[in-house]
């Protein structure tokens, strides 16, 4: 089995799913919104171009509230303001990296400065 994705100071948890025919079909990790502004529109926006990237299914949960990581609106309603924590969860083929360039877009404030 490969190893989780690479561990940050953000990141509060990884868990590797089911491992079928050697690929790893679920991975899921925690991530602490750091930027000042939070999920707002630009932030969600480079998520959204993120997650677009892979052809696995990835959706955040906030407060048990989830949605489709592919969808800017989707991504917006969670309202993931600036100390709060998602959930990041990728089903397929590439979900490891898909979870691996999520978390280090949200660790790295979205390429903000504060």
């Amino acid at each position: 089995m490969p190893p989780p994705p690479a561990k940050s100071s953000c990141r509060i948890g990884t868990s590797i799913g089911e491992e079928i025919d050697g690929v790893v079909s679920t991975v899921t990790g925690k991530f602490k919104i750091v930027n000042e502004l939070g999920l707002h529109a630009r932030a969600a926006t480079k998520l959204v171009r993120v997650a677009d990237k892979y052809k696995s299914e990835v959706q955040l949960e906030k407060d048990g509230q989830v949605a489709n990581a592919k969808s800017v609106m989707g991504v917006l309603l969670l309202c993931g303001a600036k100390g709060t924590y998602v959930v990041v969860r990728a089903d397929g083929n590439d979900a490891e990296d898909a979870l691996r360039e999520i978390g280090e877009l949200i660790n790295n404030k979205f390429g903000e400065d504060r």
